[in-house]
């Protein structure tokens, strides 16, 4: 069959996981963020050298059905502010008040938007709201505004129709180009006006962002005559064309990618209840699976601020691999900055002057520089032993052994923080990302945790599980009436819609797998039922509340699956060599270094060791056991009977 490309574009890597339906090859690369579509060719042109036994990018492109790509780019760029200024318009200046009305949202609003707000009347003639809205615009646009976003008049559209229509007459083709518009309800149907705008804004302010490289990867495609097109990777679980992709579905998207590898690996060993920490460069993801199903919010949150689509219920730290470890206050504290992939840690040689946990690593021995990213990158030592001597060691008055083992126990304490209040009396850890074998024994054990699963694609699990993703496409409609017509003629309506947009997918509607849902929601756009709906059936809705007729369309891709052999009898891992490793001030011990790949399913060994995979490395803690399942991942059991 053809391959399948699958790519999860990180703020420090991006990690690139292929799969020709037996089989996945996979590797890392530098993330280049000059120039994303850089880093996506680098990334396939050297997996390719696994793939065929020699780099030949046309080759694998040629032989791909689809590439699904994840990208944190929307993320940062919301935390670190960097897009268009957006402008407001409302028919009511105390909407503000109600998108102001938490810290957060207070945060967010005055970095976004701040002051460039205009109030209009759609309840006047044409020709005085034409004026109203020449006025308005025209002083948004001075103040700065990039972007608009409409929001008047009811939860109908109807206001919102017609200022379109004016602004259409009243501005040339080009100026509403150069400074595009969003119509709330064109855009989201959530009856809540906050929650409404809220999604309009985000996206608003993430599109050009996502927008200028997404077309950029997809013209180099075509320049390699790519027969199939970029799939962008949703927040929702699902894939489609750029063209068919909303700015603001991409949000969070890598950690829900994350979700579905770690549901994946819950079904296959029958964990009750598996958090998923997702030690990345700048942040660390959990989330939740219970039971097998991933804990989803109809209405999502992007940085506290609710908005109208559902979203995994998936929580951001600022720790990873390249967090910054500094003194301050007489204190060690980690993160939540990041060096990032430029200049990266002191370790990697681009001129970091800052510590990180890499470097720590480098440093107590966990890491060996010969081998880490598989021997593909060389760590420098003596750059990590300078900037930790000089940021942390001297502030602090102790010495550089010391220092480690406190930095060390300071990220420990930092990650446990991260998914601590999650934790229940049956839960397993799945840690992954390139930072999280290192330290997950260290933060489980602070947090009562007594099982980590480390997958055997650790390094690039988000990717793994991208590929448990199909194309798919969400439609929902409010019924302003709650009647068998009116749903009717919206089960018609979105039908149409959804044979459109599959067809520009590359895939005809018979094809796929429809699933029309009836969702009853409270004034607040909480649900109170969903029921699965065929034509005829009669929507039924009580005081205060409202009919939405959903339809979720979904064209199948194949999936790659985690063993569920049964587990082989135990027997002893064996070791490459040993590696001298500190676990204290003053102690440096022989550690067993064995090379996961190496190991029989059933191999045991007990820590303290090292357990090196393709491009991650596990810390294996003493009073930690770690057993290799029959699907090659690592699962590691804390024999201790109290936390330390």
């Amino acid at each position: 069959m053809d391959h399948l490309i699958n790519i999860d574009n990180g703020g420090t890597l991006t990690d690139i996981c292929v799969w020709d339906g037996t089989d996945f090859t996979f590797t890392k690369t530098l993330t280049t963020p000059f120039d994303l579509s850089q880093c996506l060719f680098d990334g396939i042109a050297k997996v390719s050298e696994n793939v065929f036994g020699g780099r030949d990018l046309e080759r694998l492109l040629h032989r791909t059905r689809h590439i699904r790509y994840s990208t944190t780019q929307g993320t940062n760029a919301l935390v670190e502010r960097k897009g268009p200024s957006l402008g407001l318009i409302v028919d009511d200046a105390s909407v503000v008040a109600d998108l102001r009305a938490t810290e957060q949202e207070r945060g967010l609003f005055d970095d976004l938007v701040g002051l460039r707000v205009a109030v209009v009347d759609p309840g006047t003639g044409d020709e005085e709201l034409s004026a109203q809205l020449v006025a308005q615009v025209n002083k948004l646009t001075t103040d700065g505004a990039a972007r608009i976003v409409v929001a008047v008049g009811d939860a109908d559209g109807e206001a919102e129709r017609r200022v379109r229509g004016i602004l259409l007459r009243c501005f040339p083709r080009h100026l509403l180009g150069s400074v595009p518009f969003l119509y709330s309800w064109e855009f989201a149907t959530d009856r809540v006006p906050a929650r409404r705008i809220w999604s309009g804004l985000l996206n608003s302010f993430l599109h050009p962002v996502m927008e200028r490289f997404l077309y950029n990867a997809e013209d180099r495609l075509r320049r390699h005559r790519v027969r199939n097109p970029l799939l962008i990777y949703r927040n929702d679980g699902a894939s489609s064309r750029v063209a068919k992709s909303v700015a603001l579905k991409t949000y969070s998207s890598g950690p829900r990618g994350g979700l579905e590898g770690t549901r994946a690996l819950a079904t296959a060993y029958g964990l009750e209840h598996v958090l998923m920490v997702d030690v990345g460069g700048t942040t660390t993801d959990v989330g939740s699976v219970k039971q097998a199903r991933i804990a989803t919010d109809r209405r999502g949150a992007v940085e506290g601020v609710r908005i109208s689509f559902p979203m995994s219920d998936v929580h951001s730290s600022g720790i990873g691999g390249s967090s910054i470890i500094q003194v301050r206050d007489g204190d060690i504290q980690v993160g939540p900055e990041s060096v990032g992939a430029a200049p990266g840690p002191a370790c990697f040689g681009f001129g970091g002057t800052s510590a990180t946990i890499t470097d720590v690593n480098l440093l107590l021995g966990v890491l060996d520089p010969a081998t880490y990213l598989d021997g593909d990158f060389a760590l420098d030592a003596e750059r990590s032993r300078a900037v930790i001597t000089e940021t942390v060691a001297e502030p602090l008055g102790i010495g550089l052994d010391e220092a480690l083992v406190r930095m060390e126990a300071a990220y420990f304490a930092r990650m446990a923080e991260s998914f601590g209040a999650l934790v229940e009396e049956s839960t397993t850890l799945a840690a992954f990302g390139g930072a999280g074998p290192m330290s997950a024994c260290g933060a489980a054990r602070l947090t009562g945790v007594r099982r980590v699963l480390i997958p055997r694609l650790a390094a690039v699990f988000s990717a793994f599980g991208i590929g448990f993703s199909d194309i798919g496409r969400t439609y929902e409609v409010t019924l302003t009436t709650p009647s068998a017509d009116a749903a009717v003629d919206a089960h018609d309506a979105l039908a149409d819609r959804a044979e459109r947009d599959m067809f520009q997918e590359g895939y005809e509607l018979v094809g796929c797998r429809p699933e029309w849902t009836l969702v009853t929601e409270d004034g607040d756009g909480a649900v109170v039922a969903e029921t699965p709906y065929r034509p005829g059936d009669v929507p039924t809705v009580g005081s205060g509340e409202h009919a939405v007729l959903r339809l979720a369309v979904t064209a199948e891709l194949p999936h790659g699956t985690v063993p569920t052999a049964a587990q082989p009898p135990a027997s002893p891992a064996v070791p490459s060599g040993n590696r001298k490793v500190r676990s204290g001030a003053t102690q440096v011990g022989d550690v067993p270094v064995y090379p996961l790949a190496e190991q029989r399913p059933g191999a045991i060994a007990a820590g303290p060791a090292i357990v090196e995979g393709p491009f991650f490395t596990t810390r294996v803690l003493d009073g930690w056991t770690f057993e290799v399942t029959a699907g090659g991942d690592l699962l590691l059991t804390d024999i201790t009977s109290t936390p330390a």
